[in-house]
C-alpha cells in the first residue's frame, strides 16, 4: 500500500512539473528538426563558430603568455636579486679577510704594485 501512494505522489508531481513548464522543457518539432539538420556530428562549423572558437583560443594563448612573461621577469628579478646578495657576501668576506691579515700594514694596492 506504501509503494502505490510513493508511485501515485511521483507521478502527479511530474505531471504538474509538466504541464507548468511545458514551454520551458519542451521545443516545437519544428525547430528541434532544424536544429539537427543544421548541426550533424560530421557536418562543419559555421563562419560565426569558428570566428567565436578562435577569438577564444587568441584570448586564452594571450592570458597564458602574459601569465609566463610576468613569471619570467619575477624570476629574473629573483635571480637579480640573489646573485646581488651574493656579491655582497663575498665582497664583505674578502674585506674582513684582508682586514684581519693586512690590519694596515701594507699600503693599498696601487702604491704596493711593484713588490721587492
Amino acid at each position: 500500500m506504501k509503494w502505490e501512494e510513493n508511485f501515485l505522489l511521483c507521478s502527479l508531481a511530474a505531471v504538474c512539473i509538466l504541464t507548468r513548464l511545458n514551454k520551458q522543457v519542451f521545443v516545437a518539432e519544428t525547430d528541434a528538426s532544424n536544429f539537427f539538420k543544421r548541426r550533424t556530428r560530421r557536418s562543419p562549423k559555421s563562419r560565426a563558430e569558428m570566428i567565436a572558437e578562435n577569438s577564444q583560443r587568441r584570448a586564452a594563448d594571450e592570458r597564458r603568455k602574459e601569465y609566463h612573461e610576468e613569471q619570467l621577469y619575477e624570476w629574473k628579478s629573483y635571480v637579480e636579486e640573489e646573485q646581488d646578495e651574493q656579491y655582497e657576501r663575498s665582497h664583505e668576506k674578502s674585506q674582513s679577510w684582508r682586514q684581519w691579515h693586512y690590519g694596515g700594514r701594507y699600503p693599498p694596492y696601487l702604491y704596493n704594485r711593484y713588490g721587492y
